[in-house]
């Protein structure tokens, strides 16, 4: 009978046989990302996992001083389905690392764009929750601080694109976060 639970005969098996055995497609995934990344150069943001190039270019703004945080970034909330500001006292460097690196991934993108990215679900008590979109004056703060540092600037047909400067920006501390990756691994 163990036997048939642990091969999954019946519905999904035991909790004690699931955790004897993990997931066999997660299991693949990691053999299979491991095997491309052997000998693989980071080149470009786009060769480095997001968690840790928003980390390393939240710093790197941190850092360098020429981004201001200005006097209401303590008290704002995110949106008007957030309660609470954030946590997190440098949380405006992590949004703007993460919003330039989707202006690099995917260029053209506005301030209505990252409203609705940033957005979630508000919650109104008994009603059913609704999507709300987050704060435009966040978003516009960010953008016009990017374009006055040099690293996006405004299209043609609307919304936000990288710079060359942008690009060589990042791209460098993309590189700089792919080697402090290797260095924790070993």
């Amino acid at each position: 009978a163990q036997a048939i639970l642990a091969c999954g005969k019946f519905g999904e098996g035991s909790r004690a046989a699931q955790s004897r055995h993990p997931p066999v497609a997660a299991m693949a995934y990691q053999y299979y990302d491991a095997h491309f990344k052997e000998g693989h150069k980071v080149k470009t943001v786009k060769d480095v996992e997001a968690e840790k190039f928003i980390a390393a270019f939240a710093q790197h703004l941190k850092r360098q001083g020429r981004f201001e945080i200005p006097k209401w970034a303590d008290v704002v909330k995110t949106s008007k389905a957030k309660e609470l500001p954030p946590l997190n006292p440098d949380w405006l460097y992590v949004r703007t690392a993460s919003m330039v690196r989707k202006i690099y991934i995917r260029g053209g993108s506005g301030v209505g764009a990252f409203r609705k990215v940033y957005g979630g679900q508000q919650r109104r008590g008994t009603c059913t929750n609704v999507f709300c979109k987050s704060s435009g004056k966040i978003a516009r703060y960010v953008l016009q601080q990017l374009e006055e540092m040099g690293l996006v600037e405004q299209a043609e047909d609307g919304g936000r694109v990288i710079t060359k400067e942008g690009q060589r920006e990042l791209d460098t501390v993309a590189v700089q976060a792919a080697e402090v990756e290797e260095q924790e691994d070993e």
